[in-house]
C-alpha cells in the first residue's frame, strides 16, 4: 500500500515537471520563432517581382487627377474645395469647430487662432500645391514590416512626393525606404525624439488628436518650450525641438481626417463616451492617402498592410514588434481599413507598391 501511494506521489511530480519543461521549451522556442520570422530574408525572385512592379509604375503615363477623382463619388459635394492646410490670415469655417480632434478643433478656437499666427501665408510654399502644368505622383510611405529586405529607397526617391509617417527611420535603413523627404505627417507622440530627415526641402505637417498638440506646435514652431502643465497630457516622451525653420511647418486640416473617418471610412461619428475608444479614428496612414490625393494626381503606397495570418511577422520594418501589437490597439480599425484600400488598388484608384493590401504583381 505505501509503495502504491510513493509512485502516486512520484508521479504527481513527475507529471508536474514535464508539464513545467514544455512550458520553459515552449518559452524558449517562441521568441526563436519570433527572431526568426522578423530576420526572414526576401527572396531575389520576390524582390524582382516587386521592383519590375515599381518600374511600370514610373513609367506609365500619369493622369492628372486620377486618385482624387476617384475618391469624389464617396465624399460630399463640398469636399470638392478641401484645403489641405491652414494658413495664416485665413478664415476658419465654423464647421472645423463641430467636432473635437482629430475630426476638428472643438473647444481650441484661441489656441488655434495664436498657432495660425506662426504659420506661413498662403501662396509661399508652391512646392505642395498641386499644379496642373505637371502630373505628379505620391508615394505615402507606411512603416510596415514588408518594406525591410526590398530595396526600395532609389525607386521611392523618384515620386515627386515622398510622405512618410511618423518616426519612420531613414539612415540604416535608406536602402529599403529611401532618404527623400517631401512632407513628415506626424503627432508629437509619433513625431522622432531625434530628426531623421537630412533633406533639406522636408516639410512637417502637425496632425492634432487632441488639445494639446495645437500647444506643442505652436511651440516646435517658435522653437520655445511647451507649457510645464500640456507635459501631463502626452502618453510617451515628444521631442521639445525640431530643427526646421518655421516656413516648413503646416497644420493638417482636420477636414482631412473627417472625410477619410466618416465618408471614405463610414465610420460613426465622435460621441462622448466615458470609458473606451469608438475605433472611428483612421490610421495615419489613411488620413495620408486623403491628403495625398490632394496634392497630387497619382497616389501609390508603400509599406501597408497587416499580415495577421503571422502573429509573430514584423510590424515595423526598424525594430522587432510583433504583428500581434497591432491587434492588441483599440483606437483603429484595421479590418475595414484594409477592405476599403483593397477595393481602391483593384479599382486603379491607388497603387501597392509592395504589395501588403492587394498584390496584383504575385504570382497567382
Amino acid at each position: 500500500m505505501k509503495c502504491l501511494k510513493r509512485w502516486s506521489t512520484n508521479r504527481c511530480v513527475i507529471l508536474l515537471c514535464a508539464v513545467l519543461c514544455l512550458i520553459c521549451l515552449l518559452s524558449i522556442r517562441r521568441p526563436l520563432l519570433e527572431k526568426n520570422e522578423a530576420t526572414r530574408t526576401v527572396s531575389p525572385r520576390h524582390k524582382k517581382l516587386v521592383h519590375d512592379h515599381v518600374h511600370r509604375v514610373l513609367g506609365a503615363q500619369c493622369h492628372l487627377s486620377r486618385t482624387r477623382k476617384s475618391l469624389l463619388p464617396l465624399l460630399p459635394s463640398s469636399s470638392h474645395m478641401t484645403q489641405p492646410f491652414l494658413w495664416k490670415d485665413v478664415p476658419l469655417s465654423d464647421d472645423l469647430f463641430l467636432y473635437p480632434p482629430p475630426f476638428g478643433f472643438q473647444g481650441l478656437r484661441s489656441k488655434v487662432a495664436e498657432l495660425l499666427k506662426s504659420l506661413p501665408l498662403p501662396g509661399s510654399a508652391q512646392e505642395l500645391k498641386n499644379r496642373s502644368d505637371k502630373c505628379r505622383r505620391c508615394v505615402v510611405v507606411g512603416n510596415g514590416g514588408i518594406l525591410r529586405g526590398l530595396e526600395l529607397g532609389s525607386l521611392i526617391n523618384r515620386f515627386d512626393v515622398v510622405i512618410r509617417l511618423n518616426s519612420g527611420p531613414l539612415g540604416e535603413y535608406t536602402a529599403d525606404v529611401g532618404n527623400r523627404t517631401t512632407i513628415r505627417m506626424s503627432y508629437p507622440e509619433g513625431t522622432p525624439l531625434h530628426w531623421v530627415d537630412s533633406d533639406p526641402n522636408t516639410t512637417f505637417v502637425a496632425v492634432v488628436y487632441k488639445g494639446v498638440d495645437v500647444s506643442w506646435t505652436t511651440a516646435m514652431i517658435n522653437r520655445i518650450s511647451v507649457p510645464l502643465w500640456d507635459w501631463l497630457f502626452f502618453w510617451q516622451k515628444v521631442p521639445d525641438h525640431i530643427p526646421l525653420d518655421s516656413h516648413r511647418f503646416r497644420l493638417l486640416n482636420p477636414g482631412v481626417i473627417r472625410e477619410t473617418a466618416l465618408d471614405l471610412l463610414q465610420f460613426p461619428p465622435p460621441r462622448s463616451q466615458l470609458w473606451g475608444n469608438q475605433m472611428n479614428v483612421p490610421t495615419i496612414g489613411m488620413s495620408a492617402l486623403n491628403l495625398a490625393s490632394l496634392l497630387c494626381d497619382e497616389v501609390s503606397l508603400a509599406g501597408f498592410g497587416y499580415n495577421f495570418s503571422v502573429n509573430s511577422a514584423r510590424l515595423h520594418y526598424y525594430d522587432k514588434l510583433p504583428m500581434r501589437v497591432m491587434q492588441q490597439q483599440t483606437s483603429h480599425n484595421v479590418k475595414e481599413e484594409t477592405a476599403f484600400l483593397q477595393k481602391l488598388i483593384q479599382d486603379g484608384a491607388v497603387t501597392d507598391l509592395t504589395g501588403g493590401i492587394h498584390c496584383s504583381f504575385c504570382p497567382r
